[in-house]
């Protein structure tokens, strides 16, 4: 599900900026974006991140703002001024000609200072997670309201298909009757009047219609996935992949449905329930 949550933690002179945003994707991706010294962050936060979403493709943006990130070098006056004390009493000792250079200064050992100031992770930790949990709220309550709208386009879909297989419910009994009066039409149109709806190869063929057009399995079948789709309405975990598969099945027993009824009011209903079944697939996939 698509979602937005952003959230902010001033202390110190130090602030953090969370930002979260995601997309429909029908597998979990998660991109964690951080300043160079929070690096080591990233691991904790996808792993919170995990926790929280299991379909979507989820960008996290940390920035930090604190005057004392930056990498740089920096001069130790007082052990330079003890080496350029030391090498002019040398210069003098010796009789050497010239003075002490600053290039020479700069090449002793400790003068130069280029310790990395990156501020310690688990200390910033301190800082980013109370911006990070800022933002997951703001983030899950806008997929929450997402979430509830999806849910009541899918019930009522759900609804619509149950309409559709209640139509077909009814009309599958007519169908018999129906290829039995066609049956003995086209008999009387050959000229075959003595044949009567009582006639031994008659009810044959009826009875190997009926066997063959029988869809009471499929309609049973079909009861049962709305019921799972309700149990899918009531659950707290996350159930887009059983939607996924619940779309697939359902889709499955009205292509049966359509091929063994054989007749074209049913054949009408059909046409419906599929196009309603892959409006409800796509809606689906935003499930997490």
């Amino acid at each position: 599900m698509t979602g937005y949550g952003r959230g902010e933690q001033a202390q110190d002179g130090i602030r953090v900026t969370v930002e979260l945003r995601s997309v429909n994707r029908k597998q979990a991706e998660i991109l964690v974006r951080l300043p160079r010294e929070l690096e080591s962050l990233e691991t904790r936060m996808r792993d919170e991140l995990t926790r929280t979403v299991s379909r979507g493709r989820v960008e996290c943006q940390v920035v930090l703002e604190h005057p004392g990130t930056n990498t740089g070098t920096a001069i130790d006056r007082t052990v330079a001024a003890a080496y350029a004390a030391e090498l002019k009493s040398l210069v003098q000792e010796l009789g050497l000609t010239g003075g002490v250079s600053l290039e020479s200064i700069l090449r002793c050992p400790g003068v130069l200072d280029t310790r990395d100031t990156t501020l310690d992770p688990d200390t910033t930790w301190t800082w980013v997670e109370p911006a990070f949990r800022r933002a997951v709220t703001a983030f899950n309550a806008m997929r929450d309201r997402e979430g509830a709208a999806l849910s009541a386009d899918l019930a009522g879909r759900i609804a619509g298909l149950k309409a559709g297989v209640g139509r077909i419910r009814t009309q599958a009994p007519e169908v018999q009757r129906r290829f039995r009066d066609l049956l003995l039409q086209r008999i009387r149109s050959a000229g075959l009047e003595t044949v009567s709806a009582d006639d031994e190869r008659v009810i044959k063929e009826v009875v190997f219609f009926a066997d063959r057009s029988d869809i009471s399995e499929e309609l049973a079948r079909l009861d049962s996935h709305f019921v799972q789709f309700e149990d899918c309405a009531r659950a707290a975990d996350p159930v887009g992949r059983k939607l996924d598969f619940l779309a697939q099945e359902m889709n499955r027993e009205v292509n049966t449905i359509g091929s063994k009824a054989n007749d074209a009011l049913i054949s009408s209903d059909v046409v419906l329930l599929k196009t309603e079944l892959e409006r409800f697939r796509e809606q689906a996939q935003n499930v997490e």
